[in-house]
């Protein structure tokens, strides 16, 4: 684990918490990259995959201009019950944050399954 990871999980360690959840990737992207880079930073922790992509291929943001980005129909859906979401604090972690589109979509989600509180993390802007 890098020193920079060290410095990730430090910082994830310290808000109040129930839940991790790693923004997800596309089937498409597992099947072509390998990986989630999300879940590779967070090396260690217990993470929840309660989220996943709802189409089979997600865009990335950087094919679309800020308008278009901000204008996105909801790319999630819940991989459990929301039995399983209500009452709890979750924190959602991505790699990087440019409109704020994609958690705004990922915390509305949960938020509409009862999550007390949503908070998010991520490592650039």
């Amino acid at each position: 684990m890098s020193m920079f990871n060290h410095d990730l999980i430090q910082l994830i360690d310290n808000i109040d918490k129930d839940i991790v959840v790693p923004i997800p990737v596309s089937h498409y992207t597992m099947q072509t990259r390998g990986f989630n880079q999300v879940v590779g930073m967070l090396d260690g922790q217990t993470l929840s995959d309660i989220l996943s992509i709802a189409a089979s291929k997600k865009d990335h943001q950087s094919q679309f201009g800020r308008r278009d980005r901000m204008n996105r129909q909801q790319p999630f859906a819940l991989n459990v019950s929301s039995q399983l979401i209500v009452g709890q604090r979750i924190l959602l972690v991505d790699d990087v944050y440019t409109t704020g589109n994609t958690m705004y979509h990922a915390a509305n989600l949960l938020y509409q399954a009862g999550a007390k509180t949503v908070k998010s993390i991520s490592l650039a802007r």
